[in-house]
Formats: C-alpha cells, structure tokens, sequence
C-alpha cells in the first residue's frame, strides 16, 4: 500500500468516529451511557427523542464502534464499547469549554438564574467526604445509582427531593451531583436546597468523570 493510500484510508477511518459524534443527540446520549448499559426505550426517554430516532443514532454509535450491545430478555441493552469513548467524550466537552466562549456564558447564565452557581471540584469533595464534612446526594435517577455511586452517596433523585427534605440536616454542607456538568438535575437539586434554607452546592462534574479517575465508588448489589 503506498503511503497516501495509507493516510487517507486511516483519516477516513478516523473522520467516520468524528462524524459520529458531530451529533447533538449523539453526544447527550454517550453521556448518559456512561452511567449505565441502557435500552432504546430508556435512552429515548431520557433524551427526549422518539424511539425510533433513538435507534438510528445507537447505529451509528455502533457503526462507528462507539457503542456495543447486548440481549437482555426481549430488550438490547446499549453500553459505551469501552472507557476510552467517555475519555474521548470527556475531552471533547473540556475542548468546548476552553475553546468556546459561549458554552462558558451559557453556563455561568443558567446556574445564575437558578441560584446554583457555587460548585465543588472532585477533590474538594473527597476532602469533605473523608472528613465527614457533607451530606452527599445522587440526584440521577435510582436505576443509574443502583449500577454505580460515588461512594457514601445517597440516592434522591430530583422529583423525590421535596418528599426527602425532612430528612436532610441543616447544619451541614450538602453537595448533590449527577451525570455531569452539562446535565441540569444538580442544578435543579440546589436550587430547590437553597430556597429551603439548606447549604448547598453541586459537584462540577459527574459520575462518570469520579470513576474515571479512579476516586471511590459503589453499587447495589444485583
């Protein structure tokens, strides 16, 4: 093969991974697949398109080698095909935020009129977690706690805080995360905290981003 041919069939290779992700809808649904194996069902639920177009951009994830799949019963169970995608994906949304100043703006202007503009870096959190200093929310839904948490996480999701509110102290910091910091479920926990009266702040990251780093997790057993 000569050195051209060689190039370009390992660009095109390439370009067909970017064009699978230059997709809105795609790049929302590797995120939440990086909480857990998922069906098309959930998946479209959850990223509010229809399941049919659910399907399609799963083919394409898959195409590209992205996402892989597995029988489960009467469903297809889709998962990121390794760590390296959300690495990938990772690195993508940290190259928007550098690179794009409007993402920063459209960010800051959201958590400011949701009253949630305060933030905790991972590390800090895991100062507060080994000094008892918190009270730690998973604010994902149970399904995704239930397949993986940061460690001494409690799971109330979101449409259940109002219910669970008698139960959280107020005499200590509470930090709630969720998937990441493009997903507004923390966002919506710590605003609805601090019109209680609670301290509160979000993780700026998410689960995923926690393990990936190797810091502490759990998961329900099965």
């Amino acid at each position: 093969m000569k050195t051209r041919t060689f190039k370009d069939t390992i660009y095109r290779e390439l370009a067909t991974i970017v064009k699978a992700m230059g997709n809105s809808h795609r790049l929302e649904i590797l995120e939440l697949l990086a909480q857990r194996p998922c069906p098309v069902e959930y998946i479209a639920s959850n990223t509010r398109t229809s399941i049919a177009n659910a399907s399609q951009h799963l083919q394409v994830l898959k195409k590209a080698r992205l996402v892989k799949a597995e029988q489960k019963g009467k469903y297809s169970y889709y998962s990121l095909a390794d760590d390296r995608v959300f690495e990938a994906w990772k690195s993508l949304r940290e190259l928007g935020f550098a690179q794009n100043a409007e993402i920063g703006k459209l960010i800051r202007d959201f958590r400011f009129h949701r009253d949630s503009l305060e933030t905790v870096s991972s590390l800090d959190l895991l100062q507060k977690i080994q000094k008892n200093e918190i009270v730690l929310l998973d604010v994902r839904p149970e399904e995704e706690y239930k397949e993986g948490h940061i460690a001494s996480a409690i799971s109330v999701p979101t449409e259940h805080l109002v219910d669970r509110l008698k139960d959280l102290p107020k005499d200590k910091e509470i930090v709630a995360y969720c998937r990441g910091p493009l997903c507004a479920m923390a966002d919506e926990a710590v605003e609805m905290l601090k019109q209680h009266g609670f301290d509160s702040k979000r993780l700026d990251d998410g689960y995923p981003d926690w393990m990936i780093r190797g810091l502490p997790v759990e998961m329900e057993e099965m």
